[in-house]
């Protein structure tokens, strides 16, 4: 059976019939999904950048269909 270690907690576990492989426990699982939440993990590369706004400019709404 193929062993490995939670990444979070570093408790030994295995991987067939995990769900929640490859952590330990939901628990850890919670643990680094808050942590790509909070920004503590960062995928290196370059920035993109947003698509523009849409701010400021005139959009036709059913309010300002009719209006000059």
């Amino acid at each position: 059976m193929k062993r490995l270690t939670c990444p979070i907690c570093k408790k030994e576990t295995v991987w067939k019939g995990n769900p929640n492989r490859p952590f330990c426990s939901e628990r850890c699982k919670l643990i680094d999904l808050a942590s790509w939440i909070g920004g503590e993990y960062v995928i290196p590369g370059s920035r993109v950048n947003p698509p523009p706004s849409d701010q400021g400019q005139d959009v036709e709404t059913e309010d300002n269909r009719d209006r000059p």
